[in-house]
């Protein structure tokens, strides 16, 4: 199996396509958009036989361009990702961070394939494509493409975890335009890979990828706050705007994003390894526990002879951080 792997030496489990089935899928779209042309030239001939010569080479040249550059490129931003031929082999375009390519990105596929592709019958894409190591044409190079394989099997389908409930929406007015694609491609993996790692690793990678992420938005992660947490919820946030941005709604604040896997309170989840740092304390309860009422603000519980006893799991916070010690 052929994966994409990141400088964090971390797997992505988006495969990218081989040649035999993008050369399938381009001979699809390629037959449809010559069917159209057919039929688009066949009209203008019938409805413009009174023009002189200059004016129906004119009207076929934008003819040519319109349906067989100019259609590809459409479909592909309309469905991002997505022509007929690509749908049939399981295949989409996508960014190099795994994200949903957008009208400069099939803007610049289409272009650059007309020549490397109409032009030469796929001889330029097809040498491009053997000699990339992912598999990608030119078009791909230059736009930051990827084509990749999207029937895979669930059971390896990676997710992105949600953050803690408390921590959904709080990036709202955070400029994430600073961040390049590559560093969100590494938290993004990193977060569908944390619970395989060393606990001590992992922690360390986390706050390496904060520490970078602080710089690039030029607002630091809260006081307390895990670095894994901090990361969920910043790239939560930039799935909901980017949901928003491609149609027109995101997932509602305060609610983990679709996908499964373990909730925030799930063991082995955003804490550190050893000290799980929490600025918020748990909310106090009225009734009181062995014996002895919460003390004011929702601190620790202690027992009459001063030990510390541990908290049931049903009164532990729903985000899966323990109580500060």
């Amino acid at each position: 199996m052929s994966e994409l792997v990141t400088g964090e030496a971390v797997a992505l489990e988006l495969r990218p396509a081989r040649l035999p089935s993008r050369a399938l899928a381009v001979l699809i779209d390629l037959t449809v958009a010559v069917i159209a042309y057919i039929v688009v030239t066949i009209v203008l001939v019938a409805t413009t036989a009174s023009l002189d010569e200059a004016a129906q080479v004119a009207l076929s040249i934008a003819a040519f361009l319109l349906v067989l550059v100019g259609g590809p490129i459409a479909v592909e931003t309309l469905t991002h990702g997505r022509s007929l031929g690509k749908l049939a082999c399981g295949l989409r375009v996508v960014r190099d961070d795994g994200g949903p390519i957008r009208f400069r990105h099939a803007l610049v596929r289409g272009a650059i394939g007309a020549v490397e592709i109409l032009m030469t019958f796929g001889v330029v894409a097809c040498i491009a494509s053997l000699v990339s190591a992912r598999g990608r044409r030119l078009g791909d190079v230059f736009a930051g493409t990827l084509v990749v394989r999207e029937r895979v099997p669930v059971a390896r389908a990676g997710f992105v975890p949600p953050p803690p409930p408390w921590l959904a929406g709080r990036f709202s007015e955070l400029d994430l335009s600073a961040v390049p694609d590559g560093l969100w491609l590494a938290i993004r993996q990193y977060l569908t890979r944390m619970q395989q790692l060393d606990p001590q690793v992992g922690w360390a990678m986390a706050e390496r990828l904060a520490s970078d992420l602080a710089s690039r938005t030029g607002a630091p992660a809260p006081q307390g706050v895990p670095p894994a947490a901090y990361l969920a919820a910043v790239v939560q946030e930039r799935q909901a705007r980017e949901a928003r941005r491609a149609f027109g709604s995101g997932p509602a604040e305060g609610r983990p994003t679709a996908g499964g896997g373990p909730t925030a309170g799930a063991p082995g989840g955003y804490g550190h390894p050893a000290v799980q740092p929490s600025d918020t304390p748990p909310p106090p309860s009225p009734v009181p526990y062995g014996g002895q009422a919460s003390p004011v603000g929702g601190g620790p519980r202690v027992s009459a002879d001063g030990a510390r006893p541990a908290v049931p799991p049903e009164e532990r916070p729903a985000s899966g951080f323990a109580p500060p010690a």
